[in-house]
């Protein structure tokens, strides 16, 4: 059977099967964009719903619903091509659309990507699959993206307001990232290293969620002093879907199944589950006991951290990098920002900024340090290595340091600019009657339908079977909670 038929058919050659195509690397690719799909949907819709005050689980869940959604439609009306396609500024791409079937059946190619190898010819990344799905993965980063963002502006931002930032950041300030470091921008063509997207992805996110959370003003009072997680259970088990999720993310970086895919793999688990360790023992010493919603955070600082070198460090760096992913974001969570006024001021609803600016910055500078040479030539298209492998690496170093404060420069004056522009016409917070209810008031829905909540208890209907019981209401001493129930025999 001819290499470019169809599993099913030994007569005809396919035209759905062209000879360029890989389908070990095309099935692989649409794998890894559903596992970071899944990463958002559910996965950090379920995180975001749970982790938050039960008054505000529909709103905080819908906001990562709404982004999911409104950014596929941007990405594929205009943004993929400013992100990936012909070159309009050193550090932006032309937008158009990414919806022509002439388009996505051709095979993928990230037509700036043109670079010099050593033999003195050049060369173009174009991956052994169809457009269509290098636009659909890359569409599941640009999503979550933006839903890590909204984790510092939950509990608050008016979801009006909300509906307006998702597509403008992604036009504004996303997409300059992306072409800059991963589409054949100035970054990428510099030789910065960002594997899969610790500065495009996290370091974005944390810087623009800490701008964003400044801009749009602190929850109530009486949230921040007391804002528990309704359910730390089902809060697992987003967080489960996000690691299981980053072996996509990492993984469908080299976008093929290939070596350096499988090293990514690994290199993310051992990371992450490092950190995890550290952050919990942190916990215990300082604390005296170990906290879930901390292991969480630690879980997640280490992802972040491995993201930009994953697939370019060795597995004893991965261990290196998480112990500190464990350490340093939990240092600038629990004393730094304690400590410094301004941050305090700054109502950061899930601390987005340490555990998504701090790690992934961290990553960022791990990997200009750690990068493996032999490893590094698996992917990138010049010649690297990280500065303590000697050579050029302290000049890898200095650029991975040059393109964090351009990365930090940019979210911030786009973070900026956006959301002053927003607020001519929309306010950016809630009024604070909303802000009193939560979900009812914003949404008219709440996240639990329990028994008692505003409704009589009634024998035949709720299973007590015997007329000796009567029933009456009592008022509940807790504002918004249900009903009490008082039975009297």
């Amino acid at each position: 059977m001819e290499v470019d038929q169809i599993a099913y058919t030994t007569h005809e050659i396919a035209p759905a099967v062209p000879p360029w195509l890989n389908k070990g690397d095309n099935a692989w690719q649409m794998t890894a964009s559903t596992l970071v799909g899944i990463q958002s949907m559910p996965g950090l819709v379920i995180l975001y719903a749970s982790i938050v005050k039960k008054k505000w689980a529909v709103n905080s869940a819908f906001m990562a619903l709404y982004a999911f959604a409104a950014v596929l439609i941007c990405w594929v009306l205009l943004c993929y091509r400013m992100a990936f396609g012909d070159e309009f500024l050193p550090f932006w791409g032309k937008g158009a659309p990414a919806l022509g079937q002439k388009y996505l059946v051709a095979r993928a190619k990230v037509p700036e990507s043109k670079h010099r190898i050593t033999n003195g010819a050049y060369e173009t990344t174009e991956p052994f699959y169809p457009m269509a799905s290098l636009v659909y993965f890359q569409f599941t980063f640009a999503a979550i993206t933006l839903i890590l963002l909204a984790g510092s502006v939950l509990g608050r931002m008016n979801i009006k307001a909300w509906m307006a930032f998702v597509p403008l950041w992604l036009i504004f300030s996303y997409t300059v990232g992306a072409f800059s470091l991963w589409g054949g921008g100035f970054l990428y063509h510099w030789g910065v290293i960002d594997y899969s997207g610790g500065y495009v992805i996290h370091l974005s996110s944390g810087i623009a969620g800490l701008t964003a959370a400044y801009w749009v003003g602190p929850r109530l009072k009486s949230d921040r002093e007391r804002f528990p997680p309704n359910n730390v259970l089902l809060m697992l088990a987003g967080a489960g879907l996000l690691w299981m999720g980053w072996s996509g993310f990492n993984g469908g970086a080299p976008y093929a199944a290939n070596i350096d895919s499988s090293i990514a793999v690994l290199n993310t688990n051992v990371c992450a589950a490092t950190s995890l360790l550290i952050w919990t023992s942190l916990d215990v010493v300082f604390f005296g006991k170990p906290s879930v919603v901390g292991a969480v955070q630690g879980m997640m600082t280490g992802l972040v951290c491995i993201t930009p070198g994953a697939g370019l460090v060795q597995s004893w760096a991965a261990i290196i990098m998480g112990m500190l992913s464990g350490s340093v974001p939990w240092v600038s969570m629990m004393i730094l920002h304690k400590k410094c006024s301004w941050l305090q001021k700054v109502d950061d609803t899930l601390g987005v900024f340490h555990t998504h600016a701090v790690a992934g910055l961290l990553g960022g500078l791990l990997t200009g340090l750690l990068a493996e040479p032999d490893l590094c030539k698996l992917i990138l298209p010049i010649d690297t290595r990280g500065a303590f492998y000697g050579g050029n690496g302290g000049v890898q170093l200095l650029k991975q340091i040059v393109a964090a404060l351009f990365v930090i420069a940019w979210n911030v004056a786009s973070t900026t600019i956006i959301l002053l522009v927003i607020r001519l016409r929309i306010p950016l917070r809630m009024p604070d009657n909303q802000l009193e209810i939560g979900d009812d008031a914003v949404h008219g829905e709440e996240a639990y339908a329990l028994w008692g909540d505003g409704e009589k208890y009634d024998p035949t209907k709720h299973g007590w079977h015997t007329s000796t019981y009567s029933e009456v209401t009592a008022a509940s001493p807790f504002v918004n909670s249900a009903t009490g129930v008082t039975i009297n025999l």
